[in-house]
């Protein structure tokens, strides 16, 4: 149970970070998608797959997030919650 709770306020603190950023990322990465961990952005990636995949193999513990570079409101489901499976 420590270990999802680590990874839900990974998750959590990611996205604000992510946030803060998000006007300063939109006119280079617009519709890419970040790799996060510790509230920074680690690279950006065209799909949603190569930054899940790129995390799972920098991260062993699975502790990360992805966020799309986009102004508009979105659900990425799973994508959203890598870091919890």
């Amino acid at each position: 149970m420590v270990e999802h709770t680590r990874q839900k306020l990974e998750v959590d603190q990611n996205y604000d970070a992510f946030m803060r950023m998000l006007g300063d990322l939109l006119p280079e990465h617009r519709d890419e998608f970040a790799l996060m961990r510790d509230r920074k952005i680690i690279g950006f990636y065209a799909k949603p797959g190569d930054a899940y995949r790129e995390g799972l193999e920098r991260f062993h513990d699975g502790i990360f997030s992805i966020q799309e570079v986009t102004d508009e409101p979105i659900d990425l489901g799973f994508w959203s919650h890598v870091a919890m499976h």
